[in-house]
């Protein structure tokens, strides 16, 4: 069962035998455990792959002359698993895997003879194909996405709209009552028990040994039970491409 961020506060608070509390601006304590439960929030998603967060999106295009195939990196980006291009030109779409590629390989690569491209800083010049559609892509700043190539005499840049992103994200966290965590079921428990035992040792100047144990027990369950539809133990998982 998922709750609010002020349920939570409310359940710990009863735990510690603090002043119980309608809204979290009631109390400092109140508002100080709040914090706690961001915060390990961020440490419980930062150290996990959440199914939760993925999402497929659209990339940003630069929409620029001068940077036809640049891209920005979506927001909040945790990991990015996967690009595609629609290269048709058609109107059946024809989804193209966008490799990435090292910075080093993306130079070695490039045509020279081709269109000059302004790039990151110091004036440092990258040159694109226009003959043909993308194939890999390149970061050298980790923010900007450079592909290999456009049809120059078929759009002034690549397009935002044929582009398809499987990413994961970091969600945002709200500091108040309403908001409810963007965790699966599953991990509210530990995501409460965590935060708990944090709390006990912040503000009680001890951890509760019940606590402790309740937070180990949910951290290896919760390593097998992520998913809703079980997925097969595959070892030879997909890295990033970021």
């Amino acid at each position: 069962m998922k709750s609010t961020l002020l349920e939570i506060v409310q359940s710990i608070l009863s735990d510690m035998d603090a002043e119980e509390v309608t809204t979290l601006s009631d109390t400092v304590e109140a508002t100080q455990i709040a914090s706690v439960v961001q915060d390990t929030f961020y440490n419980i998603i930062s150290g996990r792959e959440i199914p939760e967060h993925r999402k497929l999106v659209n990339l940003t295009s630069l929409s620029s002359s001068v940077k036809p195939t640049h891209f920005t990196y979506p927001a909040n980006l945790k990991g990015l698993t996967k690009i595609s291009y629609n290269i048709t030109v058609g109107a059946t779409p024809d989804w193209r895997t966008i490799k990435y590629v090292q910075p080093d390989y993306f130079l070695e690569n490039m045509d020279e003879t081709d269109l000059g491209v302004d790039t990151v800083s110091g004036g440092v010049r990258i040159y694109v194909g226009t003959t043909a559609m993308p194939s890999y892509y390149t970061s050298f700043d980790d923010y900007h996405i450079i592909m290999d190539s456009y049809v120059l005499l078929e759009e002034a840049n690549l397009q935002a709209s044929k582009t398809r992103a499987y990413i994961t994200e970091f969600p945002t966290f709200s500091q108040t009552d309403a908001h409810v965590p963007d965790l699966d079921e599953t991990l509210f428990p530990y995501l409460l028990a965590e935060a708990k035992s944090t709390c006990f040792s912040l503000f009680k100047s001890g951890t509760d040994p019940k606590i402790e144990q309740a937070a180990r027990r949910l951290k290896s369950y919760i390593r097998n039970d992520l998913h809703k539809t079980k997925e097969a133990n595959n070892k030879g998982k997909a890295g990033y491409g970021r």
